[in-house]
């Protein structure tokens, strides 16, 4: 079963084989946990909600049409993003809660920085940046996550990274 790409996991799972559900979880949770973490900002709301999507991967399997595995995780992880806060009426942002960020490293400040500067940028600029730039999702698939074709997706995450470059020179 390791030997199996996601997509031929997914598959299985769909058609009721529940444990296989262990190997893509190995392989992708920290990935939404990161993602679900930058946005929100928050380390025991992005823990919830990784658990929250692979549960909803699980009950979701029947609609899962073999395409781009990563690209239907990843939507799944932006609507329960979008849930929880629709639900519990909150932002997105949370930073000044965070007291550590993560990958800090020995550049903390600049980190701070810099999420200060994405945290101004609107929502959906966020996460394009977020996936195209902390996740590595590819502009074909980041297409089919928000639903757009590959070439708006380019010219959006482009124009993101000058408002993000914009927004950073002036908080420093």
């Amino acid at each position: 079963m390791e030997n199996l790409t996601n997509e031929e996991l997914m598959t299985t799972v769909a058609e009721g084989k529940l444990n296989n559900m262990r190997y893509l979880f190995e392989r992708h949770h920290k990935h939404i946990f990161n993602f679900l973490l930058k946005m929100s900002r928050d380390r025991i709301i992005s823990q919830d909600l990784t658990q929250e999507v692979f549960y909803n991967m699980i009950k979701y399997r029947k609609s899962y049409n073999s395409g781009k595995f990563t690209s239907w995780m990843f939507t799944i992880a932006r609507n329960s993003l979008s849930n929880h806060f629709k639900n519990k009426k909150e932002s997105h942002s949370a930073l000044e809660t965070l007291t550590t960020l993560p990958d800090e490293g020995d550049n903390g400040e600049e980190y701070m920085h810099l999420y200060r500067a994405i945290e101004k940028l609107p929502v959906s600029d966020q996460e394009l940046i977020v996936l195209n730039r902390f996740q590595g999702i590819k502009y074909d698939e980041l297409a089919e996550i928000v639903q757009s074709t590959p070439g708006a997706v380019k010219v959006k995450v482009s124009r993101a990274l000058k408002k993000l470059k914009n927004l950073y020179f002036q908080v420093i």
